[in-house]
């Protein structure tokens, strides 16, 4: 008899989990596309630069401040995620603000890719470029979430690293495409166009994507609404401040946002840099990013393999040290050393370009693999999307941080001869944050980090 009992034990568990392993396979997807669509964003936003310096002639300083100003929804993002933590449409309280974060999208660049005026007028540009970074934000906040609820059942770091390579495969077909295009046509409003149609074939399946169907049967009742709204947000503001508080939460986090915030970035002058001064056409641009990208790739594999092995502390401070020396990797180029040494600027730019930007995007990883598996169940969204929004106002900060160096050493259309003295303290800059590094856990691993937190 008792071997009968175990054996329909043994029966029903193993159900069980082949029920969970279907359920979760159809999260891979879905998170796939969302995230691979947000890495192509950089297809229509390559156009958009492009057109700012050279049909609407703005300044490097100018371009830069755009660039860092376009991101002020995204900080909103804490917001976005305790509604649809808490506020549910139809039963449902994800897909639908992927929908409406899409919609949103379409909007904002089917109107700049079809209405003449707006290529024309900057504010309009920019009321649009508004828009559809809102649209991104909600997006970002669900995906993020939905990641973060199915990573319970994962190996750890498995489905972040997933996610890191749709958002880089994304962005390493949308800088080769929009390279290519760029060169090719010339036409902005075709690659706007172009990207509101992927963004239409997106809400189309969000649209026709149920929710309850993403979600295994036993865990449906945690989502299911049973007070009113305003007590659901009130509960899920607490439960956000609660989880913010906690020290394993607050230290990294206020770690990662100071390393990012104190670094002036001048992206917008190497990019006028670039193309004005060194005549570097699109294709090249493109291409550099795709490069970079296909770094950000292959280090997430090896991480999610062999470096999420290293204690945390150890790892990132590493990584530092090589976002460090990447900064000053651009003093070369606008020194023009790399002609001395026999390498051209095509091939300079195309290899080393966009290192920098990859080993920032990779620094971020291992925080989201933390923060994850610390996130208390039923605030993924909230926590989630105050994390994104904390990264994002400190590329706010840091973007402005930028603009003022840059202006007050002296770096403009035509004049940069003040940019190498901006790039070496960018590089000093990145340097800092190693001065309080003992606020990253040293412990890479988060169980260990939970069971040191109950004794």
């Amino acid at each position: 008899m008792s071997f009968t009992i175990r054996r329909m034990c043994s029966g029903s568990s193993s159900m069980v989990m082949e029920k969970e392993e279907q359920e979760e396979n159809k999260v891979w997807p879905l998170c796939g596309l969302s995230y691979w669509v947000q890495g192509f964003r950089c297809f229509p936003w390559l156009a958009l630069n492009f057109h700012m310096v050279h049909a609407l002639r703005i300044s490097p300083s100018t371009l830069q401040l755009v660039q860092s100003c376009a991101n002020l929804p995204l900080v909103a993002k804490p917001l976005f995620g305790v509604i649809s933590d808490a506020v549910y449409i139809g039963g449902a309280h994800r897909i639908p603000y992927i929908s409406f974060g899409v919609f949103l999208q379409i909007i904002a660049w089917g109107a700049l890719a079809l209405i003449p005026s707006t290529m024309d007028t900057f504010p309009a540009q920019m009321a649009f470029i508004l828009l559809t970074n809102l649209g991104a934000s909600f997006t970002e906040v669900v995906s993020d979430a939905l990641v973060a609820e199915f990573s319970r059942a994962q190996t750890e770091g498995k489905l972040q690293s997933y996610a890191f390579i749709a958002l880089t495969a994304g962005a390493i077909s949308g800088n080769l495409s929009g390279g290519f295009i760029m060169l090719r046509t010339q036409e902005p409003k075709l690659m706007f166009f172009a990207f509101a149609l992927l963004l239409s074939i997106q809400f189309a399946l969000s649209l026709i994507t149920k929710e309850t169907s993403l979600y295994p049967a036993q865990c449906t009742s945690h989502y299911l609404v049973q007070n009113s709204l305003p007590q659901n947000l009130r509960k899920q503001f607490s439960e956000l401040m609660a989880a913010i508080s906690e020290e394993r939460i607050l230290y990294p986090l206020l770690w990662i946002v100071s390393s990012i915030s104190v670094v002036p970035i001048l992206s917008g002058a190497m990019f006028c840099f670039q193309t004005q001064c060194l005549n570097l056409d699109p294709s090249i641009i493109g291409l550099s990013k795709v490069v970079g990208q296909s770094m950000v790739l292959l280090t997430t594999i090896f991480y999610n393999r062999y470096l999420k092995r290293i204690p945390m502390r150890k790892l990132i401070f590493g990584v530092q040290i090589v976002y460090a020396l990447a900064l000053l990797s651009d003093l070369f180029l606008v020194k023009q050393i790399n002609l001395t040494l026999g390498i051209s600027n095509e091939a300079y730019v195309l290899c080393l370009s966009a290192l920098a930007e990859a080993v920032a995007q990779f620094k971020i990883l291992p925080f989201t693999v933390l923060i994850s598996s610390l996130c208390p169940p039923g605030s993924e969204g909230s926590l989630f999307a105050f994390f994104t929004s904390a990264l994002c106002l400190s590329s706010i900060l840091s973007g402005i941080f930028g603009v003022g160096v840059a202006s007050i050493i002296g770096v403009s259309s035509g004049d940069y001869s003040s940019l190498p003295f901006g790039i070496v303290l960018q590089s000093l800059a990145s340097l800092v944050p190693l001065g309080w590094i003992s606020h990253v856990p040293a412990d890479s691993n988060s169980e260990g980090m939970k069971k040191k937190r109950k004794k």
